[in-house]
């Protein structure tokens, strides 16, 4: 299972970047972390980082519902992915990361110092 949504991730945003964190754990980014992927016996966990801001219509998120940031899709074996939902909401997921970066105040230069 977690191989087809990697898949699915990569065919969303080709951009996107893959890495291994936190003892195995597949983190998925671009201009930041879209989504996690943890598994467990019974289930495949897909954590968006910024869940609760992106607009989930095909109402995918079914875990982690309570949280102010956070949102998960829970996918169990056997479960039929709504492709075309899932690329959405990664795609909606990278272009809220690249927003929120464009829109981020530039970094200060340095102060001169004064002369005396």
């Amino acid at each position: 299972m977690l191989a087809r949504v990697r898949a699915l991730i990569k065919q969303a945003d080709p951009e996107v970047v893959e890495e291994w964190k936190w003892r195995g754990v597949p983190v998925w980014s671009h201009a930041g972390i879209i989504c996690t992927g943890e598994t467990y016996k019974s289930v495949v966990k897909l954590t968006f980082a910024k869940g609760a801001a992106l607009e989930d219509s095909s109402g995918l998120f079914n875990a982690s519902l309570e949280g102010s940031t956070r949102r998960a899709i829970d996918i169990h074996e056997g479960d039929k992915i709504d492709e075309k939902a899932l690329k959405a909401l990664i795609r909606a997921a990278a272009a809220l990361n690249t927003s929120a970066s464009s829109n981020a105040r530039p970094a200060r230069s340095a102060k001169k110092p004064k002369r005396p």
